[in-house]
């Protein structure tokens, strides 16, 4: 017996149609539902790759007396957060206030006549224990609270309500600091340079500031140059690192970047390989960081490109050791036995192993061993030929050999598809657009930096499915599933898209025979910027939006996305765009809803500095911004290197006998001579530092 999932497109909403719990999608019938009767919603949010989600579908959420129970009592909503970040950010940050803390699956109750939140938590397990009750005895007690204390419930709701509506009204400024910039740096530096946590994410928008800043040789408690070259080693050395197969995993549940969250997410993947080129183009020549890009581009064709051209969304962390296992293992897929090492391996090459990563008799995750490098530098043939031995006893075959692997899109598919060597991960095969940008801008900077064109081909080629396919009415839309476009784009989407055209743009004047023409890329960003303006722009605050005017009736609030998570925030991103549109496109318009943005969350800036990398970034485009003008294809050369806040157009009317102009801000230096002149010009440009915001 189904419920209203089954004919849902998301695999996590699909992974509960089967449950005995009445779930309903968020739509209008649902809301209706539990007004007309009067049920409190309870509304679960997780995502498909969630090891905790799945760990309560597979027991609270499949037991039947917590279902009848449910059914009786509460209208049950399930979201996939992937689909509606907006609704999850709410809740979330309504979850944050009641608790004090937030994570997935997020479960939470709500008011049916305005949904408004009152009670809520995350994992709820099915037995009493650690001095909590079990589910089943929260949903009795809720039943009763929400029929019998009528009046505490609605001074409950009320506060939390005010709580939610002050902080979607933030106060700006029309002037920043002189030190914001500053201050910006240093608070990142020290969140990425303090490395004694519980665990280790990756925290690219933190770290791509601290790289950034780096130039600026600015006093901290740590230094921006070492802060952001360790995060990198850690990155590419790490357990993190699929030193087998390429791709890296979601995050380290130690502060020695040793064993991973086993879940490989795209929008990590994107943003890691633009941090490493970047690294590289800065002057640091790891050979660990090229590895780690070209083998998770390998990755990404072999197991998240598809047919069409867009990459898919996301591996489990869990996978099934046998066909007949009940529950799959986290990790299974990716950690090694020792015995298998010693079958596997010649006596020469399990020493090497040995030498080069942390294997042991003992392993360092349950007993087995996750592969983590001890030293950097070049991997000999020898230890090259032997990671090459593991691949095939995971995948079946050699690298060489196997161009592409099928994703397993469901626990039955994995179990039941006969897999040359172990069973995968299950693959979220949607397409995300603000995640499909991340990994678009990612390609990219390193087909620039590493002069590969089949990495812009790749990005091209997932560029042109969203531009083809993303437009329904002359409206963007979020995702596709397997050609079926749905939900319209919200601010991340429009914003990272805008990037990865822009960065699109910018690359392919590095490349005499790039797949698109340049003009294309940047004729597209500026229709795709037309239509945020239009439908997210917050006229009386500034900023855009999460949703657009039209698809907002559902939420109790109406946010703007400021922080900064594992993925950059929305408007972050969307001002620097807009700076480097203002010069590319000569159109000063963008600048002046640049400086509105950074206007409107400068309070948030200068208080809550750890909060808003993106928008540290966006000032710094800003205040720094250098335009290159040049008619002759000195671009190749001068993407190679890393200047963070430049942008190139490419131009007839230079001067007689010069290769370009390097202008800063409104002014312009004197015509350089060669591409020598012109680089270090440029290189002089990227360490100004301007401390006032002009109006």
């Amino acid at each position: 017996m189904t419920n209203h999932l089954a004919q849902t497109e998301s695999l996590y909403l699909r992974k509960h149609a089967e449950n005995p719990i009445d779930w309903w999608p968020w739509c209008p019938e649902a809301l209706e539902t539990a007004r007309r009767e009067n049920k409190p919603i309870f509304l679960s949010i997780g995502y498909s790759s969630c090891h905790w989600c799945t760990v309560m579908e597979g027991e609270a959420f499949s037991n039947q007396l917590i279902a009848d129970y449910m059914n009786a009592n509460f209208l049950p909503i399930k979201v996939d957060r992937e689909e509606r970040p907006d609704i999850d950010s709410i809740y979330m940050q309504a979850l944050q206030i009641m608790t004090g803390q937030g994570g997935w699956p997020l479960n939470i109750f709500l008011t049916p006549d305005r949904l408004i939140p009152f009670f809520g938590g995350t994992y709820f397990s099915v037995e009493p224990k650690y001095g909590r009750p079990g589910f089943l005895q929260i949903l009795q007690a809720i039943r009763r609270y929400y029929d019998t204390d009528k009046a505490k419930l609605q001074d409950v709701t009320q506060e939390i309500m005010q709580h939610l509506q002050q902080s979607a009204v933030i106060p700006g400024t029309e002037t920043i600091a002189d030190d914001c910039l500053s201050s910006g740096v240093q608070v990142s530096t020290a969140i990425i340079g303090d490395r004694h946590g519980r665990q280790s994410f990756p925290m690219i928008p933190y770290s791509q500031l601290v790289l950034q800043g780096s130039r600026f040789n600015l006093e901290a408690k740590y230094n921006p140059q070492e802060v952001s070259i360790q995060r990198g080693y850690d990155l590419a050395l790490g357990g993190i690192y699929d030193h087998v197969a390429g791709g890296f995993h979601r995050y380290t549940v130690d502060p020695t970047w040793t064993v991973p969250h086993f879940e490989k997410m795209l929008y990590d993947n994107g943003q890691i390989v633009e941090y490493l080129a970047n690294l590289w183009s800065s002057g640091v020549h790891e050979p660990a960081f090229k590895r780690a890009v070209f083998g998770t581009v390998q990755w990404l064709k072999r197991e998240m490109t598809a047919p069409e051209g867009y990459f898919y969304a996301a591996q489990d962390a869990d996978s099934f050791t046998t066909p007949t296992a009940a529950e799959p293992e986290e990790g299974a897929f990716y950690v090694w036995l020792y015995s298998e090492l010693e079958a596997l391996l010649t006596p020469e090459e399990l020493a090497e192993l040995k030498e080069q990563f942390t294997v042991t008799p003992n392993g360092n995750f349950e007993g087995q061993n996750v592969l983590q490098r001890r030293h950097l530098g070049e991997l000999s043939h020898t230890l090259e030929a032997a990671l090459a031995k593991l691949f095939q006893l995971r995948y079946g075959a050699l690298p060489q050999e196997l161009k592409t692997f099928p994703p397993a899109r469901d626990n039955q598919e994995a179990k039941t598809y006969p897999w040359p060597g172990r069973i995968p991960s299950v693959t979220d095969p949607k397409m995300i657009v603000a995640w499909n940008s991340l990994m678009i801008s990612g390609l990219a900077t390193a087909a620039a930096v590493f002069d590969e064109p089949e990495f812009l081909e790749l990005a091209t080629n997932a560029a042109n499915f969203i531009c083809d396919r993303q437009w329904i009415e002359g409206r963007f839309h979020r995702l596709n599933y397997e050609g079926k476009t749905a939900v319209l784009a919200q601010s991340e989407d429009y914003a990272l898209f805008i990037k990865a055209l822009i960065d699109l743009h910018q690359v392919s004047l590095s490349f005499e025979s790039a797949p698109v023409a340049p003009e294309f890329w940047l004729e597209t960003a500026v229709k795709v910027q037309a239509e945020f303006d239009e439908f997210l722009w917050s006229i009386e605050m500034g900023g855009y939006y999460n949703t657009a005017t039209d698809s907002s009736d559902d939420l109790i609030i109406r946010e703007r996305s400021y922080m900064d998570n594992a993925t950059p925030a929305a408007n972050g991103i969307a001002a620097a765009n807009l700076v480097r549109l203002a010069f590319v496109t000569e159109d000063l318009n963008y600048l002046d809803r640049a400086e509105q943005i950074l206007q409107a969350f400068s309070s948030v800036m200068q208080r809550a500095a750890s909060a808003c990398p993106s928008l540290f970034v966006a000032l710094d485009w800003f205040k720094n911004h250098t335009l290159v003008r040049s008619s002759t294809p000195v671009f190749a050369s001068i993407n190679q290197h890393y200047f963070p806040t430049a942008i190139y157009k490419i131009e007839s009317d230079i001067p007689a006998e010069s290769v370009g102009l390097v202008c800063q801000g409104f002014t312009c230096q004197a015509p350089a001579k060669t591409q020598e002149q012109l680089l270090d010009q440029l290189q002089a440009s990227q360490t100004r530092y301007h401390s006032v915001v002009q109006g």
